[in-house]
């Protein structure tokens, strides 16, 4: 008997539920208007949420992008190897070296989760499964589906709360107080709390972070509730962003100079008061100390990059002109995780900025 009919008779989670029950094999296709998912499964256990291959709109390389894993020129790279060779995305990235397959597997859950995530919005629509459709690529991973869909649930109701917290998305975030040097802060975390300035609304900090939109958000309402982030007011839609006067002359660019480096001064300061409390306690500077010092580096370092753009046209081709025109030293590039990473765009209108912790 054929396993097919509406969304309406029955919920992606109870569909899910009789394909886990009975151990299935295959593909769980769901359409809905132009929209469709994917859900496949061995042995009743999800492998991928994604069809094989790289089609235009593949979920998984959309997810590194978003979460800043794969750069634009990397993604062409990856789009013209797959056209001649036809290889499935994910043996591109492990055999291209692009990730470890831990990590790959670590992306690979994540995306999963997501898109089991929106699916479970999905109140109309067709299913079908096909027992012949079986994934043929990389079994990176094997997610239990009983346990897929409990971290689904509790996800829909973490986003009710998140909505409360965060019903205006165009209020404007501040910083309020930094994390204890025992706090944990995740790689991500610090560089979404860089992105809080006071100039930045929740939706801004939403499509910065290198998180999905959902995990973006737990992040910002975790800092919400930790008192590190606070709203600090309002800007109407469609608002330019007032910029600062600029100064003018040799001297108002002297001025502008000195303010940027008090402000790495007091960052730098900042991150040894923390780093000194720890040293107190043990001989190791926590990693949260640390984290918080990287979060705040970078955070001043984008603001002076904006007062050097307001003062040149232009971002900088490399940090090290930042040195070079006298905005900062090279004791304020430092950074004890690893090393900064500055890529510009072409156009010079944009950039990314991160720290290496490999180096």
């Amino acid at each position: 008997m054929a396993l097919q009919g509406n969304l309406r008779d029955f919920s992606i989670s109870e569909i899910l539920q009789l394909l886990g029950t009975q151990r299935k094999s295959g593909c769980l296709v769901l359409e809905r208007d132009a929209e469709k998912g994917v859900v496949y499964v061995t042995d009743g256990r999800i492998v991928s949420a994604r069809d094989a291959g790289m089609p235009t709109h593949d979920p998984l390389i959309a997810f590194l992008r978003r979460i800043h894993r794969i750069s634009d020129e990397q993604y062409r790279g990856l789009l013209t190897i797959h056209q001649e060779s036809g290889r499935d995305l994910e043996d591109l990235l492990l055999n291209g070296r692009y990730f470890e397959q831990e990590v790959l597997a670590g992306f690979v859950e994540r995306q999963i989760l997501e898109a089991l995530l929106r699916l479970s919005h999905w109140e109309s629509g067709s299913y079908r499964f096909e027992p012949a459709l079986t994934w043929k690529g990389a079994r990176l991973v094997k997610l239990s589906i009983e346990g897929a869909l409990i971290e689904s649930a509790r996800r829909i109701d973490e986003r009710k709360r998140q909505r409360a917290t965060f019903a205006d998305p165009h209020q404007l975030l501040g910083v309020r107080d930094l994390p204890a040097a025992d706090d944990s802060l995740s790689d991500e975390e610090s560089e979404l709390f860089g992105v809080i300035d006071g100039h930045h609304t929740v939706a801004e900090a939403v499509e910065a972070a290198p998180l999905t939109e959902y995990e973006a958000y737990e992040a910002l309402h975790r800092m919400m509730e930790a008192g590190w982030v606070e709203f600090v007011g309002r800007r109407e839609p469609g608002a330019t962003v007032v910029a600062e006067a600029k100064p003018s002359g040799p001297q108002g660019r002297a001025l502008v100079r000195e303010i940027a480096a008090a402000v790495i001064a007091l960052a730098v300061v900042f991150g040894l008061v923390l780093a000194g409390r720890a040293l107190s306690r043990t001989a190791v500077v926590p990693a949260a100390a640390v984290d918080v010092f990287t979060a705040t580096q970078v955070r001043d370092l984008r603001h002076i990059l904006e007062l050097y753009r307001r003062d040149h046209g232009d971002y900088p081709t490399q940090l090290s002109q930042l040195v070079e025109d006298d905005w900062i030293t090279p004791h304020d590039l430092a950074n004890p995780t690893g090393q900064l990473v500055y890529l510009h765009t072409r156009s010079m209108r944009d950039y990314q900025l991160t720290v290496d912790r490999a180096r």
